[in-house]
């Protein structure tokens, strides 16, 4: 028991504390008012959850750390979009814009397969003259040059596709499945509370509309990750609001794959620059979204570290605060770099020195977490 041990002797710790963790560790659910009394305890509290999450998360995925091969490619930075924490979004008129054709994507996949990639992960802004076609197109010529695993789509592409061709989600989803779609990253999702989207997103889907995205693709056997995007505007409770949504999903469809904490960068952004964002979470506040990830989405099996947004040092800490996967070589990122980040693509030998430094094994995977 956590209350009798010797080393909970040295933390300054509530009783309170003890109690969740020790409700956690026995594995029973945690609620949403403890997910949020343990994001607002001290200093202690958080290394003690952290311990605890490391335990669930050796339960729950092994004591070994997963990673996968794959290219990010981000095939137009032309957006209608109006997300304040983005800096990636280009408008047509401007000289660094850009688009990429389905062939020249599809090229790009094939260099990626020669390179040992298992996955392809594409993405890109909202085109102006973008319909469901397009994303067809794309699908398309790549699996007909390579056979690899095609992550793509957020549910604002599904969305907005949807929107410009005048058919309904569900049809949507399933012409993309037809044309080569495997699986969807779970992006767009920021935080899933509608007040602060309308704070940094005001032109987005709304919290519903990507629950419905979601759960529809799960639904017509589209896996998909889950993420949330933190350190801006959001409270603490925001958060829990968040990963209570996720959690129902889970229990509903167990499409996740896996959760993708995304710490903000908010060097290049115009919420920050406007002044009305913190300069991006603190390094205590990465440890305790982690933490508490762990402990709260007991239906999760994964959870991966965003190595681009925290940086490769932050990143291997999070092996021991509940994280399991290290996530990809990426081998191309374009989005977080435009806000500033200063980490470019990771070699698979470097992902498996810094896992095996953290004191775990390196295990390669596949997108759907098929050991290779």
């Amino acid at each position: 028991m956590l209350e009798n041990s010797t080393l909970t002797s040295i933390f300054n710790v509530e009783e309170e504390v003890l109690r969740i963790l020790e409700k956690a560790l026995m594995g029973e659910r945690i609620t949403e008012d403890e997910a949020l009394y343990l994001f607002n305890a001290p200093r202690d509290a958080v290394l003690l959850a952290g311990m605890v999450a490391h335990r669930l998360r050796e339960r729950r995925a092994g004591s070994y750390v997963t990673y996968v091969v794959n290219r990010n490619i981000n095939f137009t930075n032309i957006c209608v979009g109006s997300c304040t924490f983005c800096a990636f979004r280009r408008r047509s008129s401007e000289p660094d814009a850009y688009i990429l054709t389905p062939e020249q994507v599809a090229e790009r996949a094939k260099e990626a397969v020669a390179r040992g990639a298992s996955e392809v992960c594409i993405q890109g802004g909202l085109h102006p003259e973008a319909r469901l076609e397009d994303y067809v197109a794309i699908l398309k010529a790549v699996k007909s040059v390579a056979e690899i695993h095609v992550h793509a789509f957020s549910p604002m592409e599904v969305y907005y596709a949807a929107q410009k061709s005048g058919i309904g989600i569900k049809e949507t989803l399933r012409t993309l499945k037809e044309a080569g779609l495997d699986s969807m990253p779970g992006t767009a999702a920021e935080i899933l509370v509608d007040e602060v989207r309308a704070k940094i997103c005001p032109a987005k889907l709304t919290t519903r509309e990507w629950v419905e995205i979601i759960t529809q693709a799960h639904r017509l056997g589209i896996p998909t990750t889950a993420t949330m995007l933190y350190g801006h505007v959001e409270s603490a409770s925001d958060k829990v609001e968040h990963l209570r949504i996720i959690r129902e999903i889970q229990d509903s469809t167990q499409g996740f794959t896996e959760f993708v904490p995304l710490s903000f960068i908010h060097y290049r952004t115009s919420l920050y620059a406007s002044g009305s964002s913190k300069p991006g979470a603190t390094g205590m506040e990465d440890l305790k979204v982690y933490a508490i990830s762990r402990l709260y989405l007991d239906n999760f099996r994964n959870i991966q570290v965003s190595w681009v947004k925290l940086g490769r040092k932050l990143a291997q800490l999070m092996l021991c605060f509940g994280a399991n996967d290290f996530g990809g070589t990426l081998m191309e990122e374009n989005i977080s770099r435009s806000a500033g980040a200063s980490n470019e693509m990771m070699s698979e030998a470097e992902i498996r020195r810094l896992i095996r430094d953290a004191g775990f094994e390196p295990r390669r995977r596949d997108t759907l977490y098929n050991l290779i």
